[in-house]
């Protein structure tokens, strides 16, 4: 999508958005950029790939609309453009968008201790969207100082073949799971330079959190924390965030743990279940022949098999407050959206409606739900149309791009 200033829409802001990068970012920001081209904004794309040609780019763009009295507001997922990128933050400290006087929104994907070291360096003029309410409490209590965007939840994407959706009746594949897998002690090495006491006492929350999925990090860490240090005084939030800036990889682990019991738990009940991702391969389950790994794929090949299957399986990345995007491109593409639960996906969704829910800590439960799903089409067909409605008319990028359009002029 080429930039362009539109000077018939002098009261919109032109946009700034991210290509080249992380590959379901960029898919997201061009879904965004379809829905914000139609309401009559000007966009350029910055590739993070091709950085000089970006950045002189960038400098026209700006110069066109501000010559024009226009005003820029960029866009970003996951600090693209916000990370110390060699044209845009300068050796002598300065920053371009403070330069420019320029608006940086920011919708961060992950839990925000990922992002720490960005957090320390950010452009005046920088508000924070999180996909999780929990998020948006950690943001509130350890970095109150940083410009708060709310909470927006990730959205869905139907896919646009010009063609009807195939029947469920008539999908060649029972169970997708679109996704990666990563064997969980490889997130070791994230702790591995630590003393051996530290390294225990990680394991010892890690421990916690397996028994008590339900739970935020930060539910089963903080009292852990307390207890552990209560002989050296009381624990400052200082203290506190420095702690979970060590505990990546205990969100990962378990986000890959439950990842993979779900999976074996489908193919050890004797359900062929298709897997679109890497390292499924290396699953360890009784039952690996009941596994059809297809390997590394896009965002879109991921919709495709979406598209194809009668239900599709997700694991929440460890939102216990906010959904993911896999559950709203499983109704939007009419198969069966299979889920944990989270307390945002329990006020939107309904449980055998529009969605079906499970518990982490019963994967026989999750199996019997899908063996007796694939036993009654009809049911299956009822809820998958229950699904499409919920989701078509609330959670698509198209209505994310309304919801973040308020920052765009300082709601």
């Amino acid at each position: 999508m080429e930039h362009k200033y539109r000077s018939e829409n002098p009261e919109k802001p032109c946009l700034v958005l991210f290509s080249g990068g992380v590959e379901t970012q960029e898919f997201f920001a061009y879904e965004l950029a379809k829905a914000w081209d139609k309401m009559g904004y000007t966009i350029y794309f910055y590739n993070l790939l091709r950085e000089e040609e970006s950045y002189r780019g960038l400098e026209h763009f700006v110069k066109d609309v501000k010559t024009a009295k226009g005003t820029v507001v960029m866009f970003s997922f996951n600090f693209n453009g916000l990370a110390g990128e060699r044209y845009l933050y300068r050796e002598d400290g300065s920053i371009f968008w403070d330069e420019e006087d320029i608006l940086c929104i920011n919708m961060v994907l992950d839990h925000p201790f990922y992002y720490h070291r960005y957090l320390a360096k950010l452009p005046n003029r920088y508000r924070q969207i999180s996909i999780d309410r929990n998020h948006e409490r950690y943001m509130r209590r350890f970095f109150h100082n940083i410009g708060n965007g709310g909470f927006i939840p990730l959205a869905g994407t139907h896919l646009e073949t010009g063609e009807s959706m195939i029947p469920l009746a008539k999908r060649p594949m029972q169970v997708v799971m679109t996704g990666n897998y990563t064997r969980p002690e490889t997130f070791e090495k994230y702790i591995a330079h630590l003393d051996k006491e530290y390294i225990d006492f990680y394991h010892e929350i890690l421990a916690e959190q397996l028994e008590h999925p339900e739970k935020t990090l930060e539910e089963v860490a903080e009292p852990m924390l307390r207890k552990a240090l209560e002989d050296e005084g009381e624990l400052s939030d200082d203290d506190l965030k420095s702690c979970y800036a060590n505990m990546i990889f205990i969100d990962l682990w378990s986000r890959f743990e439950f990842r993979g019991r779900a999976v074996a738990a489908i193919a050890d009940a004797g359900v062929k279940i298709h897997t679109f991702g890497e390292g499924w391969d290396v699953l360890p389950c009784v039952h690996p022949e009941n596994i059809i790994c297809h390997g590394g794929c896009s965002s879109q090949q991921c919709l495709d098999a979406i598209a194809q299957s009668k239900i599709s399986l997700n694991v929440m990345p460890w939102f216990k407050d906010g959904a993911h995007d896999r559950i709203f491109n499983t109704m939007l593409n009419g198969a069966v959206s299979v889920s944990d639960d989270s307390l945002y996906l329990r006020e939107i969704l309904r449980d055998g409606t529009d969605i079906f829910f499970y518990p982490l800590k019963n994967m026989d439960l999750l199996a019997d739900t899908v063996r007796q799903l694939l036993d009654d089409e009809e049911r299956m067909e009822t809820v998958a149309g229950a699904g499409y409605e919920t989701a078509v008319n609330a959670h698509t990028w198209a209505c994310r791009a309304k919801d973040i359009e308020r920052l765009f002029y300082g709601a």
